[in-house]
Protein backbone atom coordinates (compact mmCIF):
# COMPACT_ATOMS: atom_id res chain seq x y z
CA UNK A 1 0.00 0.00 0.00
CA UNK A 2 1.58 3.07 -0.67
CA UNK A 3 2.02 5.80 1.45
CA UNK A 4 -1.31 7.32 1.03
CA UNK A 5 -3.27 4.40 1.42
CA UNK A 6 -4.59 5.64 4.24
CA UNK A 7 -6.62 8.00 2.77
CA UNK A 8 -7.60 5.34 0.42
CA UNK A 9 -9.11 3.72 3.41
CA UNK A 10 -11.00 6.48 4.37
CA UNK A 11 -12.77 6.66 0.92
CA UNK A 12 -13.75 3.24 1.41
CA UNK A 13 -15.15 3.49 4.89
CA UNK A 14 -16.97 6.88 4.04
CA UNK A 15 -18.45 5.09 0.42
CA UNK A 16 -20.13 2.21 3.14
CA UNK A 17 -20.80 4.73 5.16
CA UNK A 18 -23.02 7.26 2.97
CA UNK A 19 -24.66 3.86 1.04
CA UNK A 20 -25.72 2.17 5.07
CA UNK A 21 -27.07 6.00 5.52
CA UNK A 22 -28.73 6.83 1.94
CA UNK A 23 -29.43 3.48 0.32
CA UNK A 24 -28.92 4.39 -3.26
CA UNK A 25 -27.07 7.54 -2.66
CA UNK A 26 -24.74 7.05 -5.90
CA UNK A 27 -26.65 5.48 -8.26
CA UNK A 28 -28.62 8.87 -8.05
CA UNK A 29 -26.13 10.81 -7.75
CA UNK A 30 -23.89 9.04 -10.85
CA UNK A 31 -27.26 9.76 -13.15
CA UNK A 32 -27.38 13.40 -13.15
CA UNK A 33 -25.46 16.41 -11.96
CA UNK A 34 -27.81 19.85 -10.71
CA UNK A 35 -25.82 21.78 -8.66
CA UNK A 36 -28.39 24.63 -6.64
CA UNK A 37 -25.48 26.68 -6.04
CA UNK A 38 -21.86 27.73 -7.69
CA UNK A 39 -18.93 28.67 -5.19
CA UNK A 40 -16.18 30.32 -5.66
CA UNK A 41 -13.88 30.33 -3.59
CA UNK A 42 -10.33 30.37 -1.96
CA UNK A 43 -8.24 27.39 -2.53
CA UNK A 44 -7.80 27.21 1.89
CA UNK A 45 -8.01 23.97 2.92
CA UNK A 46 -9.38 25.37 5.98
CA UNK A 47 -12.97 26.59 4.00
CA UNK A 48 -14.16 23.70 2.54
CA UNK A 49 -17.58 24.97 0.86
CA UNK A 50 -20.27 21.30 1.70
CA UNK A 51 -18.75 21.13 4.60
CA UNK A 52 -19.25 24.64 6.17
CA UNK A 53 -22.99 25.03 4.72
CA UNK A 54 -23.63 21.54 6.01
CA UNK A 55 -24.43 20.20 2.53
CA UNK A 56 -23.86 16.71 1.04
CA UNK A 57 -22.23 16.00 -2.93
CA UNK A 58 -24.00 16.95 -5.78
CA UNK A 59 -25.35 20.48 -4.09
CA UNK A 60 -22.70 22.83 -4.73
CA UNK A 61 -20.87 23.40 -8.10
CA UNK A 62 -17.65 24.25 -6.51
CA UNK A 63 -14.76 27.08 -8.03
CA UNK A 64 -11.52 27.81 -5.92
CA UNK A 65 -8.29 29.66 -6.61
CA UNK A 66 -6.02 31.76 -4.14
CA UNK A 67 -8.03 34.77 -2.72
CA UNK A 68 -11.31 33.75 -4.27
CA UNK A 69 -10.63 35.91 -7.34
CA UNK A 70 -12.72 36.25 -10.46
CA UNK A 71 -10.35 37.77 -12.83
CA UNK A 72 -11.66 38.44 -16.93
CA UNK A 73 -8.75 36.98 -18.19
CA UNK A 74 -9.25 33.98 -16.33
CA UNK A 75 -10.87 31.36 -18.72
CA UNK A 76 -10.83 28.64 -16.22
CA UNK A 77 -13.30 30.43 -13.76
CA UNK A 78 -15.70 32.40 -16.43
CA UNK A 79 -15.83 28.56 -17.96
CA UNK A 80 -17.05 27.25 -14.66
CA UNK A 81 -19.08 30.47 -14.22
CA UNK A 82 -20.84 29.68 -18.02
CA UNK A 83 -20.77 26.01 -17.26
CA UNK A 84 -23.06 26.54 -13.60
CA UNK A 85 -25.14 29.17 -14.96
CA UNK A 86 -25.66 28.38 -18.88
CA UNK A 87 -25.23 24.00 -18.77
CA UNK A 88 -26.36 22.96 -14.89
CA UNK A 89 -28.95 26.06 -14.29
CA UNK A 90 -28.11 27.49 -11.15
CA UNK A 91 -29.10 30.96 -10.17
CA UNK A 92 -27.32 31.40 -7.07
CA UNK A 93 -23.43 31.95 -7.15
CA UNK A 94 -21.58 32.87 -3.53
CA UNK A 95 -18.17 34.51 -3.82
CA UNK A 96 -17.05 33.61 -0.46
CA UNK A 97 -13.50 34.98 0.94
CA UNK A 98 -12.11 34.40 4.51
CA UNK A 99 -10.86 36.36 7.26
CA UNK A 100 -6.70 34.94 7.49
CA UNK A 101 -6.93 34.27 4.30
CA UNK A 102 -3.08 34.09 3.09
CA UNK A 103 -3.83 35.58 -0.18
CA UNK A 104 -4.74 38.69 1.10
CA UNK A 105 -1.54 38.71 3.45
CA UNK A 106 0.72 37.95 0.56
CA UNK A 107 -1.39 40.93 -1.35
CA UNK A 108 -0.26 43.23 1.50
CA UNK A 109 3.27 42.17 2.27
CA UNK A 110 6.30 43.23 -0.16
CA UNK A 111 6.38 41.48 -3.51
CA UNK A 112 8.84 38.06 -3.38
CA UNK A 113 9.28 37.29 -6.65
CA UNK A 114 6.67 33.89 -6.78
CA UNK A 115 4.58 32.82 -8.99
CA UNK A 116 1.65 33.84 -6.56
CA UNK A 117 3.14 37.35 -6.47
CA UNK A 118 1.59 37.67 -9.80
CA UNK A 119 -1.91 36.21 -9.23
CA UNK A 120 -2.05 38.46 -5.86
CA UNK A 121 -1.55 41.72 -7.97
CA UNK A 122 -5.36 41.93 -8.19
CA UNK A 123 -5.86 41.95 -4.95
CA UNK A 124 -2.64 44.43 -4.85
CA UNK A 125 -5.42 46.50 -7.17
CA UNK A 126 -8.10 46.91 -4.92
CA UNK A 127 -5.47 47.52 -1.66
CA UNK A 128 -4.43 50.47 -3.82
CA UNK A 129 -8.01 51.52 -4.71
CA UNK A 130 -9.06 51.79 -1.46
CA UNK A 131 -6.02 53.02 0.15
CA UNK A 132 -7.38 55.48 2.51
CA UNK A 133 -9.93 53.21 3.85
CA UNK A 134 -7.58 50.85 4.81
CA UNK A 135 -5.31 52.94 6.13
CA UNK A 136 -8.04 54.31 8.18
CA UNK A 137 -7.69 50.98 10.20
CA UNK A 138 -6.68 51.27 13.86
CA UNK A 139 -4.20 47.87 13.43
CA UNK A 140 -2.45 45.56 10.64
CA UNK A 141 -5.06 43.16 11.57
CA UNK A 142 -8.17 45.16 10.89
CA UNK A 143 -6.39 46.37 7.83
CA UNK A 144 -6.01 42.49 6.49
CA UNK A 145 -10.04 41.51 7.71
CA UNK A 146 -11.41 44.60 5.66
CA UNK A 147 -9.28 43.83 2.34
CA UNK A 148 -11.04 40.14 3.13
CA UNK A 149 -14.33 42.00 3.32
CA UNK A 150 -13.25 44.43 -0.29
CA UNK A 151 -11.70 41.66 -2.01
CA UNK A 152 -15.04 39.42 -1.85
CA UNK A 153 -17.40 42.61 -2.84
CA UNK A 154 -15.01 43.37 -5.13
CA UNK A 155 -14.94 39.81 -6.96
CA UNK A 156 -19.11 40.19 -6.87
CA UNK A 157 -18.87 42.85 -8.86
CA UNK A 158 -16.59 40.89 -11.53
CA UNK A 159 -18.92 38.06 -11.61
CA UNK A 160 -22.27 40.57 -12.11
CA UNK A 161 -20.19 42.15 -15.16
CA UNK A 162 -18.45 39.21 -16.94
CA UNK A 163 -19.86 38.34 -20.69
CA UNK A 164 -21.81 34.81 -19.02
CA UNK A 165 -24.24 36.88 -16.99
CA UNK A 166 -24.90 39.46 -20.00
CA UNK A 167 -28.69 39.40 -21.42
CA UNK A 168 -31.03 36.99 -19.61
CA UNK A 169 -28.45 34.95 -17.50
CA UNK A 170 -28.13 38.51 -15.46
CA UNK A 171 -31.56 38.57 -14.95
CA UNK A 172 -32.07 35.51 -13.50
CA UNK A 173 -28.82 34.75 -11.77
CA UNK A 174 -28.11 36.25 -7.96
CA UNK A 175 -24.56 36.73 -7.04
CA UNK A 176 -23.85 36.70 -3.38
CA UNK A 177 -21.06 37.54 -1.42
CA UNK A 178 -19.69 35.96 1.72
CA UNK A 179 -17.11 35.46 4.31
CA UNK A 180 -16.07 33.08 6.21
CA UNK A 181 -14.31 33.42 10.10
CA UNK A 182 -11.96 30.48 10.67
CA UNK A 183 -12.07 31.61 14.15
CA UNK A 184 -15.90 30.68 14.97
CA UNK A 185 -16.61 28.64 11.53
CA UNK A 186 -19.73 31.33 11.22
CA UNK A 187 -20.37 32.71 7.48
CA UNK A 188 -21.80 36.36 6.83
CA UNK A 189 -23.37 38.08 4.29
CA UNK A 190 -21.41 40.95 2.71
CA UNK A 191 -23.96 41.06 -0.13
CA UNK A 192 -25.71 44.57 1.05
CA UNK A 193 -22.37 46.00 1.13
CA UNK A 194 -21.70 45.54 -2.73
CA UNK A 195 -24.13 48.37 -4.10
CA UNK A 196 -22.25 50.86 -2.36
CA UNK A 197 -18.84 49.63 -3.36
CA UNK A 198 -19.97 49.16 -7.10
CA UNK A 199 -19.21 52.77 -8.26
CA UNK A 200 -16.00 52.89 -6.79
CA UNK A 201 -14.74 50.02 -8.70
CA UNK A 202 -13.31 50.40 -12.55
CA UNK A 203 -14.48 47.64 -14.33
CA UNK A 204 -13.71 48.85 -17.76
CA UNK A 205 -11.64 45.83 -18.50
CA UNK A 206 -14.84 43.62 -18.11
CA UNK A 207 -16.49 45.13 -20.61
Amino acid sequence: MTGLGHLLEHNQAWAARMEREQPGFFSRLVDQQRPRYLWIGCSDSRVPANQIVGLPPGEVFVHRNVANLVVHSDLNCLSVLDFAVNILGVRDVIVCGHYGCGGIKAALAPSQGRIVDHWVRHVRDIAKFYREELESQSCPQSRERRLCELNVAVQVVHVRESPVLAGIASKETRVHGWIYDLADGLLADLTPTVESLRAMEPSAGLR
